[in-house]
């Protein structure tokens, strides 16, 4: 079996905040009632980590639940992992209505670094999403769009967000946030 390789294999930039491809990661959508029990119990069990609340991620290494909408969640976890959770889900799902789908290899993933306000101007400069702490605090997730494409947008530490999108336009990402990053182009919206 051959080993997951990432969108853009290890991109890396340095600017006014770092910005670095994160690598292959297991990613299972969850579709369903989330209010039942049975299926919090079910992605739960998965991630490892506690049900988030309405917006909010809730990570542990790289192990983690996002929500994304109100029927849907996303299971975060090692690349490797992603098919066993799979069929565990759908075992544990049985008989109720749901979609779980291993998306891993149709994402990608970037990790922001540095300054938090840096990181926030250089999102606010792609997103119509209001980047401000108050709107998107720590431990929350954001569906938006970067410039012309959809992305979700997550900060889960102080100075540190991830941008996940489709593979297919892991390199235009990749290039739109170097290009917000560049040196010298700080606009001082974030104070």
């Amino acid at each position: 079996m051959s080993e997951p390789v990432s969108a853009m294999k290890g991109a890396a930039f340095e600017g006014i905040v770092s910005i670095r491809d994160a690598g292959p990661r297991g990613m299972v959508t969850v579709r369903g009632d989330l209010a039942s029990a049975k299926l919090k119990d079910a992605v739960t069990g998965a991630a490892g980590v506690n049900f988030p609340a309405r917006t909010g991620a809730v990570l542990d290494g790289a192990r983690g639940l996002a929500w994304m909408s109100p029927d849907e969640v996303l299971v975060l976890l090692p690349h490797g992992d992603a098919g066993g959770a799979v069929a565990a889900m759908r075992a544990a799902l049985a008989g109720e209505h749901s979609l779980i789908v291993d998306v891993s290899d149709a994402r990608a993933v970037f990790r922001l670094e540095g300054e938090g306000r840096l990181i926030r101007e250089v999102l606010a400069k792609l997103t119509p999403a209001d980047m401000r702490a108050s709107a998107l605090p720590i431990g929350a997730m954001r569906r938006t769009r970067l410039a012309q494409v959809p992305a979700a947008v997550f900060f889960h530490e102080a100075g540190a967000a991830e941008v996940i999108c489709f593979r297919s336009v892991a390199e235009y990402v990749f290039g739109i946030l170097r290009n917000a990053a560049r040196p010298g182009s700080e606009v001082g919206y974030f104070g």
